[in-house]
């Protein structure tokens, strides 16, 4: 068996703090908590005065510790702090702006919402559909000359109740309502409770070791546990601060960049690439600044955009493995002066971590098999599926649906997620293996390789290809490539070239389904 243990002494310290409502106190009075461009911060004083009329308020029209409430907020800092604040007395429930009806219609009904929070003026098919099934609405008002995170809630139309569960949250209350993607399948339901999200923003505040000094410049989502954790709560858990980001825009981004002064940012491997498009003409706003550090997460970084992103900004790149079910992270690289390697998502970074097989035994260093975790950030159970929760658990450990190995020192390399492995004709084959040898190519600037389906094999390998800026290269010269690189069953049999390549709403490249979408499915 290969196991990664922890200190324990170190972790029951940092989970001192075991409910949101505990990180909001411990942080200076006098120090800035939430920011954004072109705004004033808002201290950590105000901050929790914004969270006890928040509580008030909700408490005050019938909602309390349990009560689910969906968040539809065009990103930035009042983002952060409805998701801060709302979680302290309630669930809060985040939900992608920009979901269509249908997408709303199925959200709002899975969750069982009890009051949807939307922009004032803002207008949603969530509005229409909260009037569909009889969902109140609360006002989320704004007022921009206030500081950043600052808001009223207003409930539409004006009521009263008592909450059937008043009073502070406890650490086995749900802070937090996500669903997991749904890309082949039903998205399931993840409820995290206060003990999961902020023993994972401890174990971030350590890996990264965050201190009140730091300033997080947030460009993720705040609807993904990505922005949610991975930049809010782990800067509050260190009393540091968040520079809010309306959304991503690798034009604006260096604007913000030097406004704000960040010691860190994080982002998916496809922000980061479009942030390294616009470096060079940036570079003394680069050299001007305080950067300490990059993370990235939430899909795996090619090797080439690790070492060029530290060849630019010139402070380590630390690459971090996370996922919805564990409250986001599970393991990343070290800091210096430990070592980090490109293509490993470094070591166990707060749960336990192991690799398991079929059978549901564990494997030694460097047996492949897929990954599994066990800790105190990781969900108790999907959601009212008692099917999906017999599959995803083993022993007490909870199965990744990723595929890798841990080598001697106990660094984890990922060769891809199980369900996307391309099955080509009973050989596995990782896209990511695929991906990093096309990259290698000079001219190429995005590769996602994918399956696609083939008569006899089953599936085939394919790829889809964004080029560098005037760059010329065929399929064949490619193809030829990677056949120089990698074994002749692993070459695509089809590269379609692409201006951009489909992603989701957080920025994540998408392998499943992209067949379909590019018409090789026939």
């Amino acid at each position: 068996m290969w196991l990664v243990q922890h200190d324990r002494a170190i972790i029951v310290r940092m989970y001192e703090a075991d409910t949101i409502p505990k990180l909001l106190a411990a942080g200076d009075a006098s120090d800035p908590a939430i920011a954004a461009p072109g705004r004033a911060p808002l201290s950590y004083r105000d901050l929790r005065a914004l969270e006890g009329r928040t509580i008030q308020a909700l408490n005050a029209i019938g909602n309390g510790r349990g009560d689910r409430l969906a968040i539809v907020l065009p990103n930035g800092p009042e983002a952060a702090t409805v998701f801060l604040t709302v979680a302290s007395a309630a669930t809060a429930a985040p939900l992608n702006p920009g979901y269509r009806h249908a997408e709303f219609d199925f959200y709002l009904a899975d969750l069982k919402a009890k009051a949807l929070l939307i922009l004032a003026g803002m207008e949603s098919p969530a509005r229409d559909i909260a009037n569909e099934r009889g969902i109140p609405i609360i006002e989320v008002e704004l007022d921009m000359a206030s500081p950043a995170g600052e808001f009223t809630l207003t409930p539409s139309p004006a009521r009263s109740a008592r909450p059937s569960r008043p009073g502070p949250v406890e650490p086995d209350d749900v802070a937090l309502v996500l669903h997991t993607s749904g890309t082949t399948s039903r998205p399931k339901i993840v409820p995290l409770t206060h003990r999961n999200v902020t023993a994972s923003a401890a174990n971030i505040r350590r890996t990264l070791n965050l201190t009140r000094e730091d300033v997080c410049l947030n460009i993720m989502p705040l609807f993904h546990i990505h922005g949610l954790i991975g930049a809010v709560l782990s800067s509050i858990a260190a009393g540091a601060s968040i520079a809010c980001a309306p959304a991503f825009d690798a034009l604006r981004f260096f604007r913000w960049f030097a406004e704000t002064n960040p010691t860190w940012y994080t982002a998916v491997p496809t922000m980061h690439q479009a942030i390294l498009g616009r470096a060079a003409r940036n570079a003394e706003v680069i050299k001007a600044g305080r950067l300490r550090l990059i993370r990235s997460s939430s899909s795996s970084m090619p090797p080439q955009v690790m070492v060029e992103l530290e060849r630019v900004f010139g402070v380590p790149v630390i690459e971090a493995y996370g996922m919805t079910e564990a409250a986001h992270q599970m393991a990343s690289s070290p800091l210096p002066p430990a070592a980090r390697y490109a293509g490993s998502v470094g070591i166990a970074a707060g749960p336990e971590l192991a690799i398991m097989n079929e059978a549901g035994d564990l494997l030694k260093a460097n047996e492949i098999g897929e990954v599994v975790i066990r800790g105190r950030n990781v969900t108790a159970g999907y959601e009212s599926n008692p099917e999906a929760n017999a599959k995803a658990f083993t022993s007490g450990w909870f199965r990744t649906g990723d595929q890798g190995y841990l080598d001697h020192a106990g660094y984890l390399r990922l060769t891809g997620r199980l369900k996307e492995l391309i099955n080509r004709g009973g050989e596995k084959l990782s896209p990511v293996e695929i991906e990093i040898a096309l990259l290698d190519h000079p001219q190429v600037a995005q590769a996602v390789a994918f399956a696609m389906p083939h008569p006899m094999l089953g599936e085939e390998v394919a790829a889809a290809i964004v080029l560098r800026n005037g760059a010329q290269v065929d399929e064949n010269e490619l193809r030829d490539f990677v056949a120089a690189r990698l074994a002749h069953f692993k070459v695509p049999r089809k590269v379609v070239f692409l201006e951009a390549i489909p992603k989701g709403p957080t920025g994540k490249l998408q392998r499943i389904g992209l067949a379909k979408v590019l018409g090789l499915d026939c």
